[in-house]
C-alpha cells in the first residue's frame, strides 16, 4: 500500500510555476483541525479483506518560527495482513500558509524493510531549493542537494495544494505534470482527469467525485499507479483510492471526516 500515501492529488495549474513566485498558492479546501479517516483493503487471492486503517491530520503550527500548516498521514495494516505484509508508515509535512512546501518526512516499514526520507526546501535567487536526505534499510545516510528554476513537491505537500485547484473545465484525458521529490530523487508524474462518478464511501454515504489517475515515468512510458476519487465539491476531499501495487492491489474508502471547511455539496441521495 506504499501508494496510498502518494497521492490524494488534483491539479488544473502548471505545477512547473517558475520559483520566482516562490511557490505559493491559495488554500480554500481545508482549514485547521480536518481530520479524515479510511478503512483500507488487500485483494488476497481473489477475495477482498479488512487489510488495516488510514488517517490524516491538517493543523495550523508553525515551522521555525513561522505560521504554517503540518500535516500527517499514517497507514496501519492489520495482524492478519502483517502475515502477508508489514505496513507501518508516517508521513509528516510542513507547508506555508501560502502553500510553499518547507518540509517533508516519510518513516517507512513495508515488509522487512524500514527507510526514512526528508526533504528540505528553501526559495532563493529566483530558484527552489531542495536538500534530500535518506536512511537506509542498513542505518546508511545520504544527502544530495539540488536547485530548480521551477516548483517541486513532495507526496504530502502536493496533496495539501492540489485540492484547492479549480476543476472547471477539465476534460476527459486531461494530463498535468507534477516533479515529485523524496530522499534521493525527483521523478516525473502526471494526473490524468478520467471525468465523474458517484462513490460510496464505508460511511454508508454517496458522493459525486472527480475521477482522476496518478502515473509515475518508469523509462520511457508512465506507469498506472493509481486511481483516485475526490468529492467534486470545493473541499476535494479523497473519497475512494484503487491502488495498483507490486504485490497485488488495494482499496481505501472514507470512513469519517471532522473539521471539514466547506459545505459538502458532493452529497448525493
Amino acid at each position: 500500500m506504499k501508494r496510498l500515501r502518494y497521492f490524494m492529488a488534483a491539479a488544473m495549474f502548471t505545477i512547473g510555476l517558475n520559483a520566482t513566485a516562490q511557490c505559493s498558492f491559495h488554500n480554500d479546501a481545508f482549514k485547521s483541525g480536518e481530520f479524515l479517516s479510511y478503512n483500507l483493503y488487500y485483494n488476497w487471492q481473489f477475495v477482498w479483506v479488512k487489510a488495516g486503517t488510514a488517517s490524516m491530520y491538517t493543523v495550523q503550527s508553525n515551522y521555525k518560527g513561522k505560521q504554517a500548516y503540518r500535516a500527517s498521514l499514517t497507514t496501519r495494516g492489520n495482524s492478519k495482513v502483517d502475515n502477508m505484509f508489514v505496513l507501518r508508515d508516517t508521513l509528516l509535512c510542513y507547508s506555508s500558509l501560502d502553500m510553499e512546501p518547507l518540509y517533508f518526512r516519510k518513516g517507512a516499514r513495508e515488509g522487512k524493510r524500514y527507510t526514512v526520507d526528508e526533504v528540505f526546501y528553501s526559495y532563493s535567487g529566483g530558484k527552489s531549493n531542495i536538500s534530500q536526505h535518506r536512511i537506509n534499510n542498513d542505518g546508511e545516510h545520504s544527502w544530495e542537494k539540488h536547485s530548480f528554476s521551477y516548483c517541486v513537491y513532495d507526496m504530502l505537500n502536493i496533496f495539501l495544494r492540489a485540492r484547492s485547484f479549480n476543476p472547471e473545465g477539465w476534460k476527459n484525458g486531461y494530463d498535468i505534470d507534477i516533479p515529485i521529490a523524496d530522499g534521493n530523487s525527483v521523478n516525473p508524474a502526471k494526473l490524468r482527469y478520467l471525468g465523474k462518478e458517484k462513490i460510496k464511501a464505508d460511511n454508508g454515504k454517496k458522493y459525486r467525485c472527480l475521477r482522476l489517475a496518478y502515473m509515475e515515468k518508469d523509462g520511457n512510458r508512465y506507469k498506472h499507479i493509481v486511481d483516485f476519487y475526490v468529492s467534486d465539491d470545493q473541499n476535494h476531499i479523497p473519497v475512494r483510492l484503487d491502488m495498483f501495487l507490486k504485490f497485488g492491489s488495494a482499496k481505501a474508502f472514507l470512513v469519517g471526516m471532522k473539521g471539514i471547511r466547506n459545505p459538502i455539496t458532493a452529497l448525493v441521495n
